[in-house]
């Protein structure tokens, strides 16, 4: 018999297999000084995105940022975060289970220059606007996350 513990299903003929009834999933948006989004090319994937995934059970959203990060873009020092989008959950009907997306600015970053993390094949500083009309779905969102975190940033840089 399956077991749901904590918002997990626990399969019975595969212990290492736990799926999510319900999904955070965080995503990131980092300026440089040229007004340039931080973006990723995860592994296995053909396309941009900001850096970001999933929160992990118990972990606060400063601790999953700053894993994601890290992961995917080894971004290691102290940053401050602001939410700029809290989007309605939707069902994904490939994993049976429903998500809410929270989209951050990040700002006030210290640490080292970013390269690529552990999940992450590429990563680049670029434009949002080479995004704003990308046949890619993903890719447009670059530019829509990056114009509403404009407009929440602390100090405007020109």
């Amino acid at each position: 018999m399956n077991k749901l513990v904590n918002g997990h299903i626990f399969y019975e003929d595969n212990p290492q297999r736990h799926d999510y009834l319900f999904r955070v999933s965080l995503k990131a948006v980092i300026f440089n000084e040229n007004n340039e989004v931080r973006i990723v090319k995860e592994s296995d994937r053909d396309w941009w995105d900001i850096p970001g995934g999933d929160m992990d059970h118990g972990e606060s959203i400063r601790e999953a940022l700053a894993r994601e990060l890290k992961e995917e873009a080894s971004l290691k020092g102290d940053f401050t975060y602001k939410v700029i989008l809290a989007e309605d959950p939707r069902h994904l009907p490939t994993h049976n289970l429903y998500q809410m997306r929270l989209t951050f600015l990040i700002e006030n970053y210290k640490g080292d220059d970013f390269e690529s993390g552990d999940d992450g094949d590429e990563v680049a500083f670029i434009d949002p606007e080479k995004f704003k009309n990308s046949e890619i779905v993903t890719e447009r969102k670059i530019y829509e996350y990056s114009q509403l975190a404009l407009a929440h940033r602390s100090r405007p840089r020109s």
